[in-house]
């Protein structure tokens, strides 16, 4: 059974930093694509980051283009977020997922292109 679990959010001042990380079980990931998605109070699920299955390619949103960064090891199948220079508009719950890259390719940003998903983990930034 495949399982992604996200940690490391919390309460954070605008202009500190996180570090999030998903963990995954079940099966090897090391040719999964990962990424992250998130999603504010009252708003739709929107794509993050994401990075190809070799870590070789990554994408980000316009929105945290230079103060995020995504990475991955996948020796301990885990995915990470680096959030710099936080704001109070990045406050949302944040999504890991999976795809399998043998299966999909392209189309990063799309949400119904990734078919395995964590459960979140809550992001809050004080202004």
């Amino acid at each position: 059974q495949v399982q992604l679990v996200e940690s490391g959010g919390g309460l954070v001042q605008a202009g500190g930093s996180l570090r999030l990380s998903c963990a995954a079980s079940g099966r090897t990931f090391s040719s999964y694509d990962r990424s992250w998605f998130r999603q504010a109070p009252g708003k739709e699920r929107e794509f993050v980051a994401a990075i190809a299955w070799s870590g070789a390619l990554t994408y980000y949103a316009d929105s945290v283009k230079g103060r995020f960064t995504i990475s991955r090891n996948n020796a301990e199948n885990t995915v990470y977020l680096q959030m710099n220079s936080l704001k109070p508009e990045d406050t949302a719950v944040y999504y890991c997922a999976a795809r399998d890259s043998t299966y999909y390719s392209g189309s990063y940003s799309n949400q119904m292109r990734w078919n395995y998903w964590g459960q979140g983990t809550q992001v809050t930034v004080s202004s």
